[in-house]
């Protein structure tokens, strides 16, 4: 249900920017949709792949997005850090609170590594909500 309810979210939807790291959608309700695709990630990829994120959101004026990580590769540790100390940090602090609604990994190391990272940003920039269903994580950001 939930990988038709994604594709129903992204059917139409024109990208914003695509890397070996993921897809980029801008959603007409007013968030954006962050595609992860499976596999390793190269460094510099996965670093472009979040500042064109930040830069979609500030020029739409956005602070919403749907986080798809479900077929994503668990953090590396400089992806953690690099995260935890400058994008989610020294990036946003100009900006508002990030609203995110998140569609887990399924790798269970993965998704180890993306509730310690969400627990450690919860007193930060951003808040967020774990869901398995993507169109109730979608009805949850237009309320939020």
């Amino acid at each position: 249900m939930t990988y038709f309810a994604l594709m129903l979210i992204l059917s139409g939807l024109p990208i914003y920017y695509e890397n070996l790291t993921g897809r980029l959608y801008e959603h007409p309700d007013g968030y954006v949709v962050v595609d992860y695709k499976a596999g390793r990630r190269n460094f510099t990829d996965y670093r472009a792949f979040l500042n064109h994120l930040e830069n979609l959101m500030k020029r739409r004026g956005w602070n919403k997005m749907l986080a798809n990580q479900r077929a994503m590769s668990p953090f590396t540790e400089e992806e953690r850090t690099w995260i935890r100390e400058q994008w989610l940090t020294v990036s946003h602090a100009l900006q508002r609170e990030m609203i995110a609604a998140v569609l887990l990994p399924q790798d269970v190391f993965a998704r180890l590594g993306v509730s310690t990272l969400m627990n450690d940003a919860r007193e930060g920039a951003l808040i967020y909500r774990v869901f398995n269903d993507a169109q109730v994580a979608a009805a949850w950001l237009r309320e939020a």
